[in-house]
């Protein structure tokens, strides 16, 4: 059976969708049109192109998520390059090796720009600072000058990945002020609006694949300091728009694989808490499957 599929973002959490998508393998579900913020991109991306779950397994077991930690090189101690890096580039990482892994893997699939790909198979949400809107590839790039068509889809990912303050922002030039790009999941973590706002569409069921525990079990914030208040407006922005429209009824059909959020920025994580994350997510959209009533 042909499925939409939205996945949404989590950084290093996005392990737990390569299970999820050996489970909808397993159970003879075909995505059509994919969506997803920032990991959920990546994986969105690379099924769009043709990759199994397994070979996305086997990407990631070849893949040494350190590497992608490209700072920049600097006579500075590496403290003081740090702060440096924040105030100038507004990033800690360029972010290159990161969009040129990507680049590789989807040109090894025959992959390179939205053209390669049937005509709305695959959306990508990244957050355009400058604006202070949500920006949608390829859908929203004619507005910045772009050609939907040509434009590289390794770069369109790379915005939606761009966490703040970890990667360096990215700015589209073909329009002044250049906007400055960064992470979608900062204004929608989770775009499963992408495919339920246009109803008419709607020929295939939908399944969303959110990295979160289900409405009822998220936890609540802790704000004791500075630092916790912080996080909690960042966890806020977020997650509050997406989990508005998801309570509006939508909830059956999305796939909640809790994964600690501690796990999202730790790109030392080790393989056999990888695989972990894999099988939850494989055993979570096993169960969910089982029981969908679409």
């Amino acid at each position: 059976m042909k499925v939409d599929c939205v996945f949404s973002g989590g950084g290093i959490k996005g392990f737990a969708l390569i299970g999820a998508i050996q489970a909808l393998e397993k159970n003879g579900l075909t995505p059509v049109r994919l969506a997803g913020t920032s990991a959920g991109a990546i994986i969105a991306a690379f099924v769009a192109a043709g990759y199994s779950g397994k070979e996305l397994e086997q990407i990631m077991d070849e893949s040494n998520l350190i590497d992608f930690l490209d700072a920049r090189k600097s006579i500075f101690p590496i403290s003081i390059m740090k702060w440096l890096s924040l105030y100038r580039r507004l990033g800690l990482y360029r972010g290159k090796v990161l969009e040129s892994w990507l680049e590789e893997k989807l040109q090894a699939k025959g992959v390179k720009v939205f053209g390669d790909l049937p005509n709305e198979t695959l959306r990508i949400v990244a957050s355009d600072l400058t604006n202070g809107r949500i920006m949608v590839f390829p859908d929203d790039l004619e507005r910045y000058g772009y050609d939907p068509r040509t434009f590289p889809i390794a770069k369109a990912i790379r915005m939606s990945a761009g966490i703040p303050y970890f990667f360096e922002p990215v700015k589209l030039t073909k329009v002044k002020p250049q906007p400055v790009i960064v992470d979608g999941a900062l204004l929608s973590n989770f775009p499963v609006w992408l495919f339920e706002q246009r109803k008419k569409e709607n020929i295939r069921p939908l399944i969303g694949f959110q990295l979160s525990p289900s409405l009822e079990n998220r936890p609540t914030h802790q704000i004791n300091n500075a630092i916790g208040l912080f996080k909690a407006l960042f966890d806020t922005m977020m997650d509050a728009h997406d989990m508005r429209y998801i309570s509006r009824g939508i909830e059956k059909n999305i796939v909640f694989i809790p994964v600690d959020s501690e796990l999202s920025r730790d790109f030392k994580i080790t393989k056999e808490l990888r695989d972990k994350m894999i099988v939850e997510g494989f055993n979570r959209t096993i169960h969910f499957l089982n029981r969908w009533n679409y």
